[in-house]
């Protein structure tokens, strides 16, 4: 993931408003809380603010709460739906999961985290594509994973 360059001048900002209009996603699985960069169909860097409110909370786990993995998955899924749903010819269109690959968790997320959501398009056929994701908490990785995807018309 070393192309992603955060340096840039001009930075593509995204608040959760922007967000909203690109993916479907509404409370409570809207998992991407702004971009803080993208190269339109190529990459996206999101944040996710984890908050004790989160309902999965209630039961992953009473007195311990801890974010569950899959959903770690998705917030990546949805931050790289954003990059390739950003570009004109998927306008409209649908972002859906095709597949997880080398899925790994390296650390838990908790309440009060940051999540850094790093995803970039590292292969796309036609309206299939994989990407590398990335998901970091204080500069460590939480998570990493290959996602397939395939774009589809609503």
């Amino acid at each position: 993931m070393e192309k992603i360059e955060l340096n840039r001048e001009e930075r593509i900002e995204l608040t959760a408003s922007d967000i909203a209009k690109i993916l479907p996603h509404r409370y409570p699985f809207a998992l991407v809380d702004r971009i803080i960069d993208m190269e339109p169909g190529q990459w996206a860097i999101g944040r996710k603010c984890v908050s004790m409110d989160e309902p999965f909370f209630q039961g992953h786990f009473p007195g311990n709460p801890i974010m569950p993995g899959v959903l770690i998955i998705e917030a990546l899924a949805q931050t790289g739906a954003v990059a390739i749903l950003s570009i004109p010819e998927n306008k409209g269109k649908l972002a859906l999961f095709g597949g997880i690959k080398n899925g790994k968790f390296k650390r838990q997320v908790v309440p009060g985290d940051v999540l850094e959501l790093r995803c970039e398009m590292i292969k796309c056929m036609g309206p299939v594509g994989v990407a590398e994701a990335e998901a970091l908490v204080d500069g460590k990785v939480a998570a990493r994973a290959e996602v397939t995807f395939a774009v589809v018309d609503k």
